[in-house]
């Protein structure tokens, strides 16, 4: 190992050209002989530069559609050779080897590839391999080789060069082969994940998960803790896709409910009406539809004022003044939706603490996806939850059937109660909630929680009978018992929504029946705990 040796001789070949010109005048203007293979040769030497081509070190051409061009001795051998072992330095001079001091390595863009819906033959096409040897063989041999794979590195590398007469130092190449082989492991990890998905494999022996880090927090959910953001590189809109256009660094808490807001607002399809759903440590506070996205985020709000305060605001059409205005009037700490006009902007820009997202677009609930959660020693791992229920899959049991505007609160409740945790009974009237009971352990404490908070807001609003009266009650998972279903009909529901499927349903079915309340089934659960 020579740990201070000058970079003299570096090879590149790159799919990201980015900064590719720039990078290769400045190695060259510090001495640095540059190699080169395909396209990347053409850019540097377009930009005026001498490149020798690697097929003139090796003395074969690129073949096979380029699939082979730098799978050789002389390239390896440059790489992986110890500088300070005399029988690999022996073995350089009987064979013709010279050193590379410098790999620079980015990937065939796999990832794009399959992100933009490209045929199973196109995505093998593009899964590199002379790359990803490359980079593990420079990795390895960090004591005397530096390796980069991210443009993000180039002015680091420079700087470093230039800290240290023209060589790198120990410190930064140990940094460096980290993170090679972090990318060529979150390669690979998409290519298996890919093809398992691809064959049909839905529990692949092995699994690699893998991500890129967006943010390094301030801490996680406690301060004692340590934490950072890493993103799929999925595309799929949301907090780790949105812009941020002003208010400090988002936290640990504010990403996992903002996700949680967005993914529940994404629900609604903004071409049937404007929704608002207001997330307060990952439950909803209050969810709601309009004809405005004005008149929904008052709805919502009107759910649960008190909690709203400090949540996170989730829209399904882009922010305009108005509803701005109305969101500043209280403490919020995340507004995110998927765009935002002008003269929101500058209402928002008032307010430097909260922070405004913006994405470009909607979740699509339907969508496939995985989701993981870390046990002891090992990991959990399930499809998301895209369960869908229409009106043709409800079905009725009682005496009396719901009405067109019941059936709409419904499916309404419905869909709200799949995004609160679990047990989950959740009021709805007019589309807009007015009763959440959330992550009990009983089922019946959800819906007296519920029915509670429908109390209590009409208290305040200076009604005259809870805003539960009348409402349409959704049960995330089925009343094991009637005394759930019996305390929304005290609280003055007028139909419910539940999956069915219990011991007990006739017991359940009579009680509704005697209530005179209008239930469906829906024959599916949305467990989220």
């Amino acid at each position: 190992m020579t740990d201070m040796t000058p970079i003299r001789r570096a090879l590149i070949s790159v799919s990201d050209k980015t900064g590719l010109i720039e990078l290769g005048q400045a190695l060259s203007a510090r001495g640095v002989e540059l190699l080169s293979t395909g396209g990347s040769a053409k850019t540097l030497r377009d930009a005026g530069l001498v490149v020798k081509d690697v097929a003139d070190v090796t003395g074969f051409p690129e073949m096979m559609d380029g699939r082979v061009k730098t799978l050789h001795p002389k390239v390896h051998g440059g790489l992986l050779a110890l500088r300070s072992n005399d029988a690999h330095v022996a073995a350089m001079q009987e064979h013709d080897i010279a050193p590379i001091d410098l790999l620079v390595v980015n990937l065939y863009p796999f990832e794009a590839t399959v992100a933009a819906g490209a045929d199973y033959d196109t995505c093998i096409e593009n899964i590199d391999i002379g790359g990803p040897a490359m980079i593990r063989a420079a990795a390895k041999n960090h004591g005397d080789v530096t390796v980069v794979v991210d443009v993000a590195d180039y002015d680091k590398l420079l700087g470093d060069m230039d800290q240290h007469n023209g060589a790198t130092c120990p410190k930064f190449r140990k940094k460096l082969a980290q993170v090679a082989y972090a990318r060529t492991g979150a390669y690979d990890a998409a290519v298996s994940t890919w093809m398992a998905g691809a064959i049909g494999v839905e529990a692949p022996r092995r699994r690699a998960v893998a991500g890129t880090l967006a943010q390094t927090l301030r801490y996680g959910e406690n301060p004692h803790q340590k934490a950072a953001f890493y993103v799929d590189g999925t595309g799929r809109p949301g907090v780790a896709t949105a812009q941020q256009h002003q208010g400090k660094e988002l936290s640990y808490n504010n990403i996992n409910d903002t996700d949680a807001a967005f993914e529940l607002v994404s629900e609604f399809d903004p071409a049937d009406s404007a929704a608002c759903a207001i997330i307060k440590h990952a439950n909803p506070s209050g969810v709601a539809k309009g004809a405005t996205l004005l008149q929904a985020y008052k709805s919502a709000f009107d759910c649960d004022r008190t909690s709203a305060f400090g949540g996170i605001v989730a829209l399904n059409q882009p922010l305009d003044a108005e509803t701005a205005t109305a969101i500043t009037e209280i403490f919020t700490e995340v507004v995110i939706a998927p765009g935002a006009s002008e003269e929101a902007k500058a209402i928002f820009a008032k307010k430097k603490n909260l922070r405004l997202l913006t994405t470009e677009g909607l979740a699509n609930p339907l969508e496939a996806a995985n989701t993981i959660r870390q046990v002891s020693g090992g990991y959990l791992m399930q499809d998301k939850d895209n369960g869908f229920v229409g009106l043709d899959d409800l079905k009725v049991v009682t005496k009396v059937a719901p009405t067109d505007d019941q059936l709409r609160d419904l499916l309404f409740a419905w869909k709200v109660a799949k995004h609160v945790k679990s047990n989950a009974i959740v009021y709805v009237k007019d589309a807009a909630t007015v009763g959440v009971g959330a992550g009990q352990m009983s089922r019946l404490d959800s819906a007296l929680i519920a029915a509670t908070k429908a109390e209590r807001m009409a208290q305040a609003m200076g009604l005259d009978e809870s805003l539960a009266k009348g409402a349409a009650v959704a049960s995330d998972a089925f009343f094991p018992f009637a005394d759930g279903l019996l305390e929304a009909a005290a609280a003055g529901a007028s139909c419910v929504i539940q999956p069915g499927g219990s011991m007990r349903d006739e017991e359940v079915i009579a009680a509704a029946d005697e209530a005179g309340l209008a239930m469906v089934f829906t024959g599916m659960r949305h467990f989220r705990h």
